[in-house]
């Protein structure tokens, strides 16, 4: 099936300057490999090689610790199910694939590393010996593709109950629940269920007790206010001091990846939205980045500067609830009123200009769904005016308050290298002294046009996390205003075949351009084939959307990667030796979002 701007083939790579590291690796390994190590052109630039199973461990140690200019953060890890896909150009054959995404600082840049796999229970070397972060990845890729990571200290399912059967995101696994028998709750399956739910130490390497006293292990959660959400960690305590926190995610996973291989490319965009729930459009915002890319789609300037403006408006609506909350859970009750109340400000512009509030929708592939209407300049213009002098107070009351300082300074603390080695981004990179950004580092939607600044601070700890992410909500203010001073004219959506319609007066003149409209509404777009990616400063980290064409009118492969995964598995590493109460402050000033983290 095609539709107009498509093509049935695979469609050409977008030529880019060719990466040193592609040269590096073929220096390093290129002989010694032979067959087995190959450069995969992609859509999207990033360097990508394939390299044998058995040496990927390797390739990787080289990557993080020998090559000139490393690459220290495992940015990412995932795996795609390969047997159904038509086009697979420069690609050797494999069942599933497993993808590890690598960040260098250095370089500014990505790197894919590829391992094919064949055979119906794939295997390859753990390489949690190299990244911490690696530990939830590769469960996750056991527990959606069933893919053995040999030597992983702790294999077990992450997302899925531990009695699920079947991995889902193999293409075999069904997508509905009416592709499934009839759900039924036996008096047998109920108590199975709960005995598999029950926490046991020494499944986790944990002890019961020494030679003088005996540990208390304590479930905090799932339905705890402190855990803002259904999460379940698993203390074992010393008295009051934290020996150990198992965190036991997944009661909040929905299936968002595998619900956008049934959706077309544009019906996806609702179900972003509700990813980072408290983010609004700033979750559509990398998806459409990456749709784009692979159609070879250019969004006008005005639709850009409307995106910005809408995500950076999102972000203050986050940091508020974040702020407010973070100081609830340390003692302070009052803030987190008032931080709803300004919150609520930003929901009737966002309604004003969208429609809906929390989960609008309102972008769209090639741009926006309408123009802003009549009067959203003074709208924003008094909201920008009033806040302010808000922070102002916020700060007064809060950053030197005894109370916040004794209960979130040293505690929760990380280095920059640790924060990298866990796969820390957003806020919480920055809180330990270093000022990566992806809007300063790579610019994207016009960002590179505005000037702001980027706010560090280097306790690396609660109150670190808190005066970074009070910063960051000044510096939103002077990027909404320019985008209201400096708004552009024209049009608010890309004039191309893939992203718009043929026009509705068109449609009654001749046949071709009624049934082009009518395949573009009923079925959506048909994305050219290719593999593209494109990541963001969200409110919480980076957040990046790996998609998979297949030459559909749905996504392949949409592979979702958030900030709050990797943050939440970092908590046992940040709280071990403090107390109970500290726990709250830690989760608290991670700001994460159970949907963000179980997707």
């Amino acid at each position: 099936m095609t539709s107009p701007g498509s093509s049935p083939a695979d469609a050409p790579s977008i030529p880019h300057e060719r990466p040193e590291i592609l040269g590096q690796l073929e220096r390093r390994f290129g002989d010694e490999l032979g067959a087995g190590f190959r450069v995969q052109a992609t859509v999207d630039g990033v360097p990508t090689v394939w390299v044998p199973a058995g040496d990927a461990e390797r390739v990787l140690h080289h990557l993080k610790l020998e090559v000139e200019r490393p690459y220290p953060m495992l940015f990412d890890l995932t795996a795609i199910d390969e047997r159904l896909r038509g086009h697979r150009r420069d690609q050797p054959a494999s069942d599933f694939t497993v993808v590890y995404q690598l960040l260098s600082f250095d370089r500014n840049e990505d790197l894919r590393v590829k391992v094919a796999l064949a055979g119906d229970a794939p295997s390859l070397p753990s390489v949690t010996s190299l990244w911490s972060c690696a530990d939830w990845y590769e469960r996750e890729a056991f527990d959606m593709f069933g893919v053995r990571f040999e030597g992983h200290p702790h294999l077990q399912r992450i997302l899925m109950p531990p009695t699920w059967k079947g991995h889902p995101l193999r293409k075999d696994h069904p997508a509905r629940a009416t592709e499934m028998e009839p759900f039924r709750q036996s008096e047998a399956r109920q108590e199975a269920e709960q005995e598999a739910l029950r926490f046991r130490p020494e499944d986790w390497g944990m002890k019961r007790g020494d030679d003088d006293h005996d540990f208390l292990f304590l479930n905090l959660g799932p339905q705890h206010p402190g855990t803002h959400g259904v999460l379940r960690l698993a203390l074992q305590l010393d008295g009051e001091e934290i020996v150990d926190v198992v965190p036991d995610i997944g009661y909040h996973h929905r299936g968002a990846e595998k619900m956008a291989e049934r959706q077309s490319w544009h019906t996806f965009i609702p179900y972003t939205d509700r990813v980072d729930y408290l983010g609004g459009v700033t979750n559509n915002l990398p998806y459409l980045l990456a749709v784009e890319r692979l159609a070879g789609i250019e969004v006008p300037p005005r639709a850009r500067m409307i995106r910005v403006m809408l995500v950076e408006l999102f972000r203050l609506a986050s940091h508020l609830v974040w702020f407010g909350t973070f100081v609830q859970d340390v003692g302070m009750l009052s803030p987190v009123f008032y931080m709803f109340v300004d919150r609520e400000r930003i929901f009737d512009i966002v309604e004003a200009v969208c429609g809906a509030r929390m989960h609008p929708g309102w972008f769209r592939i090639g741009g926006v769904a309408q123009d802003l209407p009549r009067g959203w300049d003074d709208l924003v213009g008094d909201f920008l005016d009033y806040l302010p002098r808000r922070l102002d107070d916020y700060e007064r009351m809060i950053l030197p308050n005894r109370i916040f300082r004794d209960r979130t300074v040293g505690i929760g603390a990380y280095t920059r290298e640790e924060a990298i080695d866990w796969g820390v981004t957003g806020p919480g990179l920055r809180a330990c002294g270093f000022g990566w950004d992806f809007r300063k580092e790579r610019p994207y939607s016009g960002y590179d046009e505005l000037d702001f600044d980027v706010p560090i601070a280097e306790g690396g700890d609660c109150y670190a996390r808190a005066e970074v992410r009070l910063e960051e909500m000044r510096q939103s203010l002077r990027i909404v205003r320019q985008c209201v001073d400096g708004m552009p004219s024209g049009e608010t959506k890309a004039d191309h075949p893939l992203a718009t319609p043929p026009r509705k007066p068109r449609t009654m003149e001749d046949i071709e351009t009624l049934i082009h409209h009518f395949l573009s509404v009923s079925w959506g777009p048909v994305i050219p084939p290719g593999e593209s990616a494109a990541t963001i400063e969200a409110t919480k980290g980076a957040n990046g959307y790996y998609l998979v064409s297949d030459g559909e009118t749905r996504p392949y492969r949409a592979r979702i990667r958030t900030p709050s995964f990797p943050h939440m598995q970092m908590v046992p590493w940040i709280s071990r030796g403090h107390l109970v109460p500290d726990l709250l402050a830690v989760l608290g000033s991670i700001d994460f979002v159970l949907a963000d983290i179980d997707r």
